[in-house]
């Protein structure tokens, strides 16, 4: 995982903890058992860290419910 990767990685559990109003590690824990960390979101770093803010948590999200998770 390069640098770039992690600090996006860091970003998008921060933005989805806040909107979904959970804590950091618990996000953290979810993306990893739900495999969007390692599956989704380091993968398509190149892609994903052009979006904006609000496009990222609503892609995310609607990950997450796909996998039953919210």
């Amino acid at each position: 995982m390069s640098h770039e990767e992690l600090d996006f990685s860091t970003f998008c559990i921060g933005i989805l903890a806040d909107h979904l109003k959970m804590n950091q590690c618990s996000v953290y824990e979810l993306l990893i058992k739900t495999g969007l960390l390692y599956g989704y979101i380091i993968p398509c770093y190149s892609s994903l860290h052009t979006f904006g803010r609000q496009y990222i948590i609503d892609d995310l999200i609607g990950h997450l419910k796909e996998k039953g998770a919210l």
